[in-house]
């Protein structure tokens, strides 16, 4: 059984943005309001070269389970995490600020109200990877 849902088309980089949070508590984004606590998540600072972060972020990523990168360039990763249980999929995406020394994240539920919490937890491990 597999709850992928439909790819979203507002996916990307748009004038140095990530696409903001719906209203349902299944995502969080660095980029929006720091006052909505529901979806706010600190961005990643990094140190070294910006190819330097992107790889360590795509090396972290593929080594975590049920996961595909879908597209990457110098400064952008989106990635698909799939669910063990149910197979729902969350899209997850990074975008390397050069200027700002800073990684934005958007990370996403496809389907569904809640997530319980699943997408913060997977942000903030990827933060301690990272590290």
């Amino acid at each position: 059984m597999s709850f992928s849902g439909k790819r979203p088309t507002n996916l990307g980089v748009k004038e140095g943005k990530l696409a903001p949070c719906p209203s349902s508590p299944n995502c969080v984004c660095s980029q929006g309001s720091t006052t909505d606590t529901e979806h706010y998540i600190q961005p990643f600072s990094y140190s070294g070269t910006p190819s330097e972060a992107i790889e360590k972020l795509k090396s972290i990523i593929q080594g975590m389970p049920r996961t595909a990168i879908i597209t990457e360039s110098e400064n952008y990763l989106y990635a698909e995490f799939t669910s063990k249980l149910m197979g729902y999929v969350d899209d997850v995406e990074f975008y390397l600020d050069q200027n700002a020394q800073t990684i934005h994240v958007r990370s996403a539920s496809r389907l569904g109200q809640s997530d319980l919490g699943v997408n913060r937890k997977r942000i903030e491990e990827i933060r301690r990877l990272l590290a």
